[in-house]
């Protein structure tokens, strides 16, 4: 028996046949727990690392959290590999922010790299930089978000300050130990103005091998979630940037020589 198999840990979902969030065909796992509040998040859920119960649109409660093993996950995972090998699809790890839960995290890319499936994590880098490291011999692809580059804006809407993530960024992108991709979420009254997509375009483009930047635009996918766990949404009644605002921001992406991509 492999050690890491048992390595223990606590997810909220598993989502099978994703098409988005890396290559090919993919699993994603999310893993509870997070260190950042940001105001538009669209899992809510995954910010507490402790069990939830969250009220249904049908009046059900669903407890929210499951403690579980590498095993038990990859016995899920496996399920797929006829996929993956004829897509060059995998494992995705997302939450919440997975490096909130290192070992785990760490021992599912062992895991799913084993068994000779693509692997990809979706992150905000918002951590010691040796999570990071320990994970990086597993890891195909990193989909790193990068909200912002003023640190004053970022912590006025995520609670959190951006420099340990930009440093990370520039770290792991020298390691070249993994593709790293950048994604941005695109918020209003946050970051979406041209000099603000500008601005985390430019600072993705000067990252030795990144060549993709992802436009995630805001949506209130997450507003049911808001209210059956009994908190307000932060966000209000903004909307979604209408489509060609995106069109425009994609242009500026190109502009500095990276290939952008709408929704990831």
């Amino acid at each position: 028996m492999k050690e890491y198999l048992q390595t223990k840990g606590r997810i909220f979902d598993i989502q099978r046949y994703s098409i988005h969030d890396g290559k090919g065909i993919r699993t994603i796992v999310f893993l509870k727990g997070c260190v950042l509040r940001c105001r538009w998040c669209c899992n809510p859920e995954s910010q507490e690392f402790g069990i939830q119960q969250m009220r249904q649109a049908n009046g059900t409660v669903k407890t929210v959290g499951e403690d579980t093993n590498v095993e038990k996950v990859m016995a899920t995972v496996v399920k797929d590999r006829d996929y993956y090998r004829r897509s060059g699809g995998g494992l995705t790890l997302s939450g919440g922010e997975s490096l909130c839960q290192p070992e785990f995290a760490r021992d599912l890319l062992h895991a799913a790299y084993d068994e000779g499936f693509s692997t990809a994590l979706e992150s905000m880098a918002c951590a010691d930089y040796q999570r990071i490291d320990a994970l990086l011999p597993w890891l195909d692809e990193y989909l790193m978000d990068i909200k912002h580059t003023n640190g004053a804006k970022h912590k006025e809407f995520t609670g959190v300050d951006n420099a340990l993530m930009l440093e990370n960024a520039r770290r792991v992108a020298a390691s070249g130990q993994c593709t790293l991709i950048i994604r941005t979420p695109v918020i209003p009254t946050f970051n979406d103005t041209p000099e603000e997509i500008r601005s985390i375009a430019e600072f993705a483009a000067k990252l030795p091998g990144v060549k993709q930047m992802h436009l995630l635009p805001y949506h209130k996918l997450g507003y049911d979630k808001y209210i059956g766990l009994g908190r307000p949404y932060p966000m209000g009644d903004l909307q979604t940037p209408p489509p060609e605002r995106i069109v425009e921001f994609k242009h500026i992406v190109e502009s500095t020589g990276l290939t952008c991509v709408i929704g990831g």
